[in-house]
């Protein structure tokens, strides 16, 4: 594998740019041409609270913490989680200043409904390939936040989707 250097990871929400059009990808990642319009300023509205990272919350036995930066050296990728909930449980790993074990399933926010293609799938599975490096632990799998239906969508982690997300990364290098 290529050495690679940190200031030369990709972003990890270019995955989703690139499954979705890698001509969209390269000129926003690539070429820096980027506007704004009427859908991306309410998805950034969406995401203010997911984007708080000095909010962390415990519910009953589930830690949510928002912001969660994340990172492959594998993959050469590098960004953050909208959310991560850390659930109790045994086969979980150890948090700092919390008692027991807690299993990670990250929640990607997304402002319209679920697509046809599985761009946005390769993203979450992306933040969990970085989520499984960076604890040393298996995430079988995450969820989906659609806004339109205000709901969420599990999304299991599979040898196939994986293996998509690598040889997207690899593209994309």
């Amino acid at each position: 594998m290529t050495e690679r250097f940190e200031e030369d990871y990709l972003q990890l929400s270019g995955i989703q740019h690139y499954a979705f059009c890698p001509r969209q990808w390269a000129l926003i990642h690539i070429e820096n041409k980027w506007a704004d319009n009427w859908r991306t300023v309410s998805g950034t509205n969406m995401h203010k609270r997911t984007h708080d990272s000095n909010k962390i919350e415990k519910r009953g036995d589930t830690i949510v913490m928002r912001a969660l930066k994340v990172v492959s050296h594998t993959l050469g990728i590098a960004g953050e989680c909208d959310v991560v909930e850390f659930e109790k449980g045994s086969d979980g790993i150890e948090l700092n200043g919390y008692i027991g074990k807690y299993m990670p399933f990250p929640i990607e926010y997304k402002r319209g409904k679920a697509k046809y293609s599985d761009c946005d799938k390769l993203q979450l599975a992306a933040q969990a390939i970085c989520l499984e490096e960076m604890l040393l632990c298996k995430i079988h799998c995450g969820a989906l936040f659609y806004g339109e239906p205000h709901r969420r969508l599990d999304i299991e982690f599979t040898d196939k989707l994986r293996n998509k997300v690598i040889t997207v990364t690899k593209e994309m290098h």
